[in-house]
């Protein structure tokens, strides 16, 4: 290697750009490699007229040409290791706060030993960063015995006699004053400024088959004809709170990354939800705010809508159940099960209020409860142990506007005749499971009500807010929230679009895929196909079913009431943005059992997962087309051995992934998308993508920048469901359209097409800010 310029400012001691000297000339030491040092604003080695590197650590790794660890230490624990002294060693050792910074080091070299030098000619690329961090603060520390293994290491390295030479050099120019040997010559600017992302298509040279058509929004989404029609819904979520995590990726999250990736594939695809605001909820917490029960719901509705659009969720409607459209179609349905003998009339006998003159349904009492002797549980359910309750169970029951006691009466009602209809609910259970492929935990909550026999179950309720029951002799009462609130999904169909018969009566052309938590699933996998079939007409009922177990926080439950746990609008304020959230909640999404919320775990994804693997891969690739092909993909052939070996294992895993998503198993799914990127950093491991590859092996170099381009846009179209900001930044990085998912791997960006500039996928999270986050929103426990 010729001799290199390396640019100084003027150097004090403990300062940054001091270490970062410290670094470079040690590493050049090592390498035997001549610098000649020239004024300047900042350190910076000269590579060429063109480009320079500012970064220390990457000057380091650049003079000792790194290529001793595979794949797995590369992408996450050496850039961990490396990002530490970055972030957090060096800021300590400036601020002077020289054990915490101590500290960690040992706590590095416990963890990570063998990643540095054991003996003093093994000097590589870690030793020379941490060392020149720390030589001159560790040096002079005159405890060094309190951290045996810093000390112990650091003896090594100080013994090389290449590195003990190099620091006494710096020291003795740095008390001189820097000479520059090129006296009279300003510095000249060399640095190569890579562009910020944009998209331009005249530069673009992409096979525009594989590009997704934008959508219109003005152009209502129908079932066509021969295509592959798929109606998406999410369980209604109720009004009256804001909802966590849980809610999100229990039913909502998890549809619309659903929908996102049958929009990828070319289907046909419609994605509906609403809130859900009929019942003694939204009464009652009405009560409790002073306000209407519209206002309560137009309040709740604005929040959930707020939440929802801040996660990137992609409804084609998001509605509510408070409408004209709910009404008619409501008691359209009530209508037709009652001509058809499926309701039955039957009285009951409820708890009444003397001074209210009301019957008190559901949440208006509350009790001891009869199970756990909890003194505030509520007429439909206690909080305490979980046990369903109906009003008249409850000892010492009290009203709950005005806490007088209530008596026993007897209230006509209406009831859905389950056990009628049972024959036709189970043989459409049975082949729709089966076809469908549904979640294991639906099948198991379906089979056991199933088992157990349905009975009938009572569908109004003496209530003001809900649907009016058409029937004379009970215009008094509205249809109890379970009957009504599944009706919300062709209601708010109907509310956008006048068509929606075209997708909830057309059985032989949609498929319906519906999300929930698993207390929703017999609403969805009993009652509501029961409804329908009651109706005598030919509904489009559920063909998949997918189920979410409960998702904990730090050991405990979500709880608003105890400001427990992080809710949707707590993510926003965090800084964190939404595909973090998204990534984090999909790599934990319970599909089989109850999983748990921690902050510990959540930074640590965002660090080692994110940022090292996915985005290390992304920005090493780009940032050297920028540096070496001024960012145009060179033309290049691609018969090596490692790229016969990447296109079989990227279509494995294409394959893999297609598969796991046409079952819906969203967290496998994701997990296939890590392994994609995982092996982009290792086909660039193998490869050595490096300057030297560029000078030494032009045509390798070429087929590897262009093979990697091609896998980043891959990337880009298999994450876009589940970070589709992230999946935005790709394609704006690599100036290409937003593209779809394959059968099978491409290379679709061609030879002369220019990259549109880089960015940074990820930041780091600081591990402190665990202790601050639990701080503010509580720790479970």
């Amino acid at each position: 290697m010729s001799k290199l310029n390396l640019t100084l400012p003027k150097l004090a001691p403990n300062t940054k750009p001091f270490a970062n000297a410290l670094k470079i000339h040690i590493a050049a030491k090592v390498k035997d490699i001549k610098l000649n040092e020239v004024p300047g604003e900042h350190v910076s080695l000269v590579l060429s007229d063109e480009i320079s590197l500012t970064d220390a650590n990457a000057a380091v790794k650049y003079l000792l040409n790194a290529t001793r660890f595979d794949v797995s230490l590369e992408s996450i624990l050496q850039s961990s290791v490396i990002e530490k002294e970055e972030t957090v060693i060096s800021p300590f050792i400036i601020k002077r706060r020289l054990d915490q910074a101590f500290q960690i080091v040992e706590e590095t070299l416990a963890k990570y030993r063998n990643l540095f030098a054991k003996v003093s000619d093994d000097v590589g690329f870690l030793d020379v960063i941490y060392y020149g961090a720390l030589v001159e603060a560790f040096a002079s520390f005159k405890e060094p015995s309190k951290y045996p293994l810093l000390a112990a290491w650091f003896d090594i390295v100080s013994k090389n006699t290449k590195v003990a030479a190099a620091v006494e050099y710096v020291k003795e120019q740095n008390s001189k004053g820097t000479k520059s040997k090129k006296q009279g010559h300003a510095e000249k600017k060399v640095t190569k400024e890579i562009p910020k992302p944009t998209v331009n298509p005249a530069t673009q040279k992409v096979n525009t088959n594989v590009a997704i058509k934008p959508v219109d929004k003005n152009v209502k989404v129908l079932p066509k004809e021969g295509a592959r029609n798929i109606m998406i819904t999410s369980a209604l979520p109720y009004v009256n709170n804001v909802p966590h995590l849980g809610n999100i990726i229990g039913s909502t999250l998890s549809a619309d990354v659903f929908a996102r990736y049958c929009r990828a594939r070319g289907y046909n695809t419609a994605y509906f939800c609403g809130t859900d605001e009929y019942g003694t909820a939204t009464e009652t917490k009405a009560l409790e705010e002073g306000v209407s029960c519209k206002e309560l719901c137009d309040k709740y509705n604005a929040i959930h809508t707020e939440v929802y659009k801040w996660f990137d969720l992609s409804f084609d409607l998001f509605g509510r159940t408070t409408t004209e459209r709910q009404t008619e179609i409501v008691q359209d349905m009530f209508k037709k099960n009652y001509a058809n003998g499926n309701v039955v009339k039957e009285s009951m006998i409820q708890l009444y209020c003397e001074q209210c003159h009301r019957f008190l349904a559901d949440r208006y009492v509350e009790g001891i409860c009869p199970l756990c002797q909890y003194n505030d549980a509520r007429g439909d359910q206690c909080d305490a142990c979980g046990k369903l309750l109906n009003a008249t169970e409850l000892v010492e029951p009290r009203c709950k506007l005005d806490g007088n006691r209530p008596i026993l009466k007897e209230s006509n009602h209406l009831f859905l005749d389950l056990t009628k209809l049972q024959p036709a609910i189970e043989e459409t259970f049975k082949q729709s499971s089966t076809e469908g492929g549904w979640s294991a935990n639906g099948i198991h909550i379906t089979e056991s009500w199933l088992k157990e026999g349905l009975k009938p179950r009572c569908i109004t309720r003496d209530l003001k807010w809900g649907v009016p029951v058409p029937l004379e002799g009970y215009e008094d009462k509205v249809f109890y929230v379970w009957f009504d609130a599944p009706i919300g999904y062709p209601s708010i169909t109907a509310n956008y679009t006048d068509e929606w018969e075209k997708w909830w009566k057309n059985p032989e052309q949609v498929k319906l895929y519906q999300f929930m938590g698993k207390d929703n699933v017999p609403f969805h996998s009993v009652i509501f196909p029961g409804v329908q079939i009651g109706t005598g007409e030919k509904w489009t009922k559920v063909n998949h079913i997918s189920t979410c177990e409960y998702l904990n926080y730090e050991g405990g439950k979500f709880s608003k009431s105890r400001n427990v746990g992080v809710f949707g609008n707590n993510a926003k304020e965090t800084g964190i943005p939404p595909s973090v959230w998204r990534y984090y909640l999909l790599s934990v999404r319970p599909e089989s059992s109850d999983s748990m919320f921690t902050w510990s775990e959540f930074i640590t994804k965002n660090n080692s997962e994110l940022l090292n693997n996915f985005g290390n891969f992304v920005n090493r690739a780009i940032r050297f087309i920028f540096a070496k092909y001024d960012g145009v993909i060179p033309k290049a052939d691609f018969n090596g051995q490692l790229e016969t070996d990447l296109f079989k294992d990227v279509n494995a895993l294409l394959k893999q992934f297609v598969e796991q998503m046409e079952a819906v198993k969203l967290r496998a799914a994701l997990g296939t998308v890590m392994a994609l990127s995982a092996r982009g950093n290792q086909y660039l491991q193998e490869a050595n993508l490096s300057n030297a590859l560029f000078d030494e092996s032009r045509p390798k170099c070429d087929a590897v920048v262009a093979s990697a381009a091609n896998l980043i846009y891959l990337l880009s179209a298999l994450v876009s469901p589940f970070m589709p900001a992230t999946s935005d930044s790709m394609c704006r990085q690599l100036n290409a359209p937003a593209r779809n998912i394959p059968d099978e791997f491409t290379l679709d960006i061609l030879p002369g097409h220019v990259l549109g500039g880089a960015e940074y996928l990820f930041t780091r999270i600081d591990e402190k800010m665990e202790q601050v986050w639990k701080s503010k929103y509580g720790t479970g426990a």
